[in-house]
Formats: C-alpha cells, structure tokens, sequence
C-alpha cells in the first residue's frame, strides 16, 4: 500500500505562483516514476507532469510547460510542483500518482488551486 498526501494548494492571483508538495510513504520511494495531474469541475482529470525515478527526467502537458516544475526529493520521499505565471484554467484540484505510468497506481485526496482572474 502506498500513502500520498498532498498540500500546498490556495487562492492565488492570476500571474502569480504556488507550490504543491505530496509526501509518499508506504513502499521505497525512490523507484517510482511520479506525476501530478489536476481535474478542474466538469472535466476528466488530465496530466500535468510526469518525473523519472531519477529526476532527470520530466515530461510536461503543453498547457503548463514553461511555466510549472517538477521536482523530487528521495530523501524526504517528496514530490513537489512549483507553478508560477498561473491562470484561471489552472484552477483545479490537483492530484500526484504514484508510480506513475503503472498498471496499478495511487492517488493522494488532492489539494484546490484557484486562480483568480
């Protein structure tokens, strides 16, 4: 079993930025692919950003690139997503998965961003 907590979400301005940070326990973290997805009301949830077991590896959706980062911290067993530049349509909440790609996965509660315009 594999436990994600995440926090960090709020209300912000559109322009300004938020960090989200999900915290994984329950199996060796340091081999698992992870990845941040959001669902916004009246939609599927989608991808955001994907990071190798490593951390020199991330993948980005097109809507978020150059504007989000992912990052890892194996020693704190942390994933973390830095947004800056946000816009109202990133309001949603947002979800880390872990391992991410994997047949079988798990999914933190989520954390809310809002961005007002």
């Amino acid at each position: 079993q594999v436990q994600l907590v995440e926090s960090g979400g709020g209300l912000v301005q559109a322009g300004g930025s938020l960090g989200l940070s999900c915290a994984v326990s329950g199996r060796p973290f340091r081999w698992y692919d992870l990845g941040w997805f959001r669902q916004a009301p009246e939609k599927e949830r989608e991808f955001v950003a994907s990071i190798d077991w490593s951390g020199g590896g991330t993948n980005y959706a097109d809507s978020v690139k150059g504007r989000f980062t992912i990052s890892r911290d194996n020693a704190k067993n942390t994933v973390f997503l830095q947004m800056n530049s946000l816009k109202p349509e990133d309001t949603a909440v947002y979800y880390c998965n872990a391992p991410f790609g994997a047949a079988q996965s798990y999914w933190g509660q989520g954390t809310q961003v809002t961005v007002s315009a």
